[in-house]
């Protein structure tokens, strides 16, 4: 079954601060299991999103870049964590923070990802929209999508070699500048 993409309707949705959406995927990134926070902040039902790829739920904006640089640290094994902008079955959008892991079986044989989305700070939102709009820019400019997306992902790894650090350093820094503006509010 195809879920037809919605268009954006520039409408946020939210879910609580206790709230976490989790879901898991098979190695290909398909959804084997959506859990119900998750469906309602999207609007599908478990039916619906079982078997489908997981990047049903990606907004436009978000850049390709970001996600080919998640895709290519789950594959090596590792964790991630990154702001995403998802958007749900009617067009709206909703922000995560999302923590990205590979799964493994008792005898250690790769079987999927696990991830696992809380609500993150406004304010580290508004920081990463802009570079997120300079890397969607660049996609979007290049002659194909492949080649725009490789475009946005050297951008991605110059900036942050530029302020020596990695992509979970950098969200980290957001996260921890965000929990000290609102210590200091």
């Amino acid at each position: 079954m195809t879920i037809p993409q919605p268009s954006p309707t520039q409408r946020e949705v939210f879910f609580e601060d206790h709230e976490i959406i989790v879901s898991k995927t098979d190695p290909k990134g398909r959804i084997t299991y959506a859990n119900d926070v998750f469906q309602r902040v999207a609007g599908y039902t478990e039916a619906e999103l079982i078997g489908q790829p997981h990047n049903l739920i990606r907004h436009p904006d978000m850049p390709a870049a970001v996600f080919k640089l998640l895709w290519d640290t789950v594959i090596d094994g590792r964790e991630i964590f990154a702001y995403v902008k998802n958007m749900t079955r009617k067009g709206d959008h909703y922000w995560v923070f999302a923590h990205v892991t590979p799964s493994y079986d008792e005898n250690g044989k790769h079987f999927g990802y696990h991830s696992n989305r809380r609500v993150p700070g406004r304010d580290a939102i508004e920081q990463v929209t802009p570079p997120y709009q300079t890397l969607r820019s660049i996609e979007l400019k290049a002659a194909n999508p492949k080649d725009g997306t490789q475009a946005a992902f050297d951008q991605l790894v110059t900036l942050l070699s530029e302020q020596q650090t990695g992509y979970s350093r950098f969200v980290f820094q957001l996260s921890e500048e965000t929990r000290l503006s609102h210590a200091l509010r």
